[in-house]
């Protein structure tokens, strides 16, 4: 790849990431603006439940089909579509008659949780394609960047976007940041139509072909066709494949019991913060988010540097790591301690979730493409249950027991299983080095051997190169040849 390709590349990539920020800066202030109208239409909290429970459904469910989209279609249709389907649901909230609003809303909740678990697998294991090998970590920590900022931002000025400007001109903007998005999304240098050359692959990746060598020919012959059997099989093999990925199974979990972590301090914290200050009970989660999202931004940076002059990403340990001491600054953020080393807190609880997003995307993002678009499907589906379990789970444990104690054991359960996974990375990493260490040991005993068997030429290779380094007339000792090459005759 020429420098004047990367440098395109990457302009276009910090331009749809500049157009994921504004979309998620609508997200985050459609989070707050919906929420707030459901109770304003439905006047029950009930309903503000089940609206967050039929988002998150539809998140799930969009988790499981990602794959089978993102097979008929182009990375670049499905981002483009998502956006504009958000877009459309808002539009359609605003022209609703006041008879149909409660209908809209939750056809509204579930094609936002639809669309933005699809536009999200889909950027995800996409990004490999776009900014190309050796990226992967500049690229998620400026795509986390921007949604970090864009977060502070939407919850931050919702309340005064909704109180000076009224719930229709909250989905108005809100309309507007996807449909900035969605333009963003056109200019990548990608197909915009249905996915080609899309045959049936087997866990290896090999087409699955009939006699004929055509897959359309296999769909013709019938419901008991070997097409129909192959098509059958498809999502099982892709399953039994990603099982087959070495402490990927338990990544993932882990990433689901970190959303459940995630749901217990989202729900606690206004608890916590009314019980702090009954008067200003936002003051507290305002300054708390805003500089959890400086945390975050601020490891991105070093994260970058990181990469840029070792060449290397902190992978999957970074991950574990980073969740653990995630989860224990959380904890530690509803302790009661004095303000100050609250605010350090929640500096260092942003930045381990940004280091945890980063290495957990950009690990998933080295598996080959097929592998990948699943593992981001099945990652958003667990991410997804978890935190909606979560959130039924600790709503309703919060009326009984205090804000500490409940995420102290939310997170506590990820610190739990988080300690299991770095086990298990070590452990891989210690047999990966004992098995090398191993083979370079037979290798070393090979070689004796064979320079001990009089005539050959690998002994006379070493002699003779001994003998040129000695004298001087040839390379140094050390040089090109090492002695260990073995005749084959």
């Amino acid at each position: 790849m020429t420098s004047g390709t990367a440098a395109l590349q990457e302009r276009r990539y910090r331009i749809l990431v500049t157009g994921y920020a504004i979309s998620s800066y609508g997200t985050f202030l459609n989070v707050v603006a919906l929420s707030l109208y459901v109770y304003a239409v439905t006047d029950r909290a009930l309903a503000v439940g089940v609206f967050m429970a039929v988002r998150l459904a539809a998140g799930f469910v969009a988790g499981l089909a990602a794959a089978a989209v993102l097979a008929r279609w182009s990375p670049k249709g499905v981002m483009f579509w998502a956006n504009v389907a958000q877009a459309a649901a808002l539009l359609l909230l605003v022209l609703a008659p006041d008879g149909f609003r409660t209908g809209t809303l939750f056809a509204v909740s579930a094609v936002v949780g639809a669309s933005g678990t699809l536009f999200m697998v889909t950027l995800r294991s996409s990004i490999p394609d776009m900014v190309g090998e050796g990226r992967h970590t500049w690229a998620n920590s400026l795509m986390v960047s921007g949604r970090s900022m864009a977060m502070v931002a939407g919850f931050a000025s919702s309340g005064v976007v909704v109180s000076l400007l009224g719930y229709t001109a909250a989905f108005l903007v809100d309309m507007a940041t996807f449909l900035v998005c969605a333009l963003t999304v056109l200019l990548l240098p990608m197909p915009m139509g249905p996915a080609r050359g899309n045959e049936e692959k087997d866990s290896q990746g090999k087409d699955v072909e009939d006699g004929q060598g055509s897959r359309h020919s296999q769909e013709e012959e019938g419901a008991d066709g070997p097409g129909r059997e192959a098509r059958r099989r498809r999502v099982p093999a892709a399953l039994v494949a990603l099982g087959a990925v070495p402490v990927l199974g338990l990544m993932v979990a882990l990433r689901g019991i970190d959303a459940l972590g995630s749901s217990s301090h989202n729900a606690a914290l206004p608890v916590y913060s009314t019980e702090l200050d009954a008067d200003n009970p936002a003051v507290f989660v305002s300054v708390f988010w805003c500089v959890w999202a400086l945390g975050n931004v601020l490891v991105q940076q070093v994260l970058q540097r990181y990469t840029k002059r070792t060449g290397r990403s902190v992978g999957a340990l970074g991950f574990g790591l980073g969740t653990i001491a995630m989860s224990g600054t959380f904890i530690l953020a509803f302790a009661g301690l004095p303000w100050a080393a609250t605010v350090v807190i929640a500096l260092l609880a942003g930045a381990a979730d940004g280091l945890t997003e980063v290495s957990y995307t950009s690990h998933l993002q080295t598996l080959p493409s097929p592998l990948r678009t699943h593992a981001f499907g099945l990652s958003a589906t667990v991410e997804n249950l978890g935190f909606g379990v979560g959130m039924i789970v600790v709503a309703a444990a919060l009326d009984v027991f205090t804000p500490l104690s409940v995420v102290g054991v939310a997170h506590g359960a990820a610190i739990v299983l988080a300690l299991v996974y770095v086990a298990r990375v070590l452990r891989g990493r210690g047999a990966g080095e004992a098995e090398e260490a191993h083979g370079a040991q037979e290798a070393q005993e090979a070689q004796k051997a064979q320079e001990a068997v009089p005539g050959s030429e690998a002994r006379e290779g070493k002699q003779g190169e001994q003998g040129k380094g000695e004298s001087g007339a040839g390379p140094a000792r050390g040089g090109h040849r090492d002695g260990a090459e073995v005749s084959g005759g």
